[in-house]
């Protein structure tokens, strides 16, 4: 996310005409993003992982394309997908993080992470994969209450809902995934500048 924020500031400079020192911005974004494909990508696994150092794996890591860090065709993304698909899925829903395996002190057992799983239809969009995706965000949208809310997480052994409630996060995410699978102007690809497969 910092080169987000460096990357949005110097498009706004190049696109809007704000000052600011765009030279060093430049700089810094082309900085942070060797530094995290070279730190953040294990070799020995073959995907991106949640922190420096590690070779666990983190949901998040599914914002690479969304935000633009690296287009979704990407080798090293498209085995990051897989990679997420196949260790932190519970029920085809994305789990955050293997608590377990974390040093964040939480006790096994979290529920799976509703944004997450939204991020996960969204960067298979913008691989080509639209039936996968399509069919995870109705699978998602089938997950709120009866007045249409979602909460932050959900238990896919009980079947109800965890966490915050109702959560935004999960419902700005559910915004985007519809609108990336629409016809019109899809977020992902904006921010990402192309077009999905």
């Amino acid at each position: 996310m910092c080169w987000v924020a460096f990357d949005r500031a110097v498009k706004m400079v190049e696109s809007n005409g704000v000052e600011g020192p765009v030279d060093r911005w430049r700089a810094l974004r082309e900085r942070i993003h060797a530094d995290v494909c070279a730190r953040g990508y294990s070799e020995r696994r073959g995907c991106f992982v949640q922190s420096y150092g590690s070779e666990e794996l983190d949901g998040s890591l599914l914002l690479i394309p969304l935000v633009g860090f690296l287009p979704a065709e990407d080798p090293r993304v498209r085995r990051t997908v897989e990679a997420i698909q196949r260790e932190l899925t519970v029920d085809g829903l994305v789990q955050r993080y293997l608590t377990h395996e974390s040093v964040d002190g939480l006790p096994a057992g979290e529920g799976v992470f509703l944004a997450c799983s939204f991020w996960l239809a969204d960067s298979l969009c913008l691989q080509g994969r639209r039936e996968e995706a399509r069919a995870l965000f109705e699978r998602l949208l089938g997950l709120a209450n009866d007045v249409g809310l979602l909460s932050e997480e959900y238990d896919p052994s009980a079947q109800r809902s965890l966490g915050n409630f109702p959560q935004a996060f999960s419902h700005i995410s559910l915004v985007n995934t519809a609108l990336n699978l629409s016809a019109a102007a899809k977020p992902a690809e904006q921010r990402a500048g192309h077009k999905a497969a």
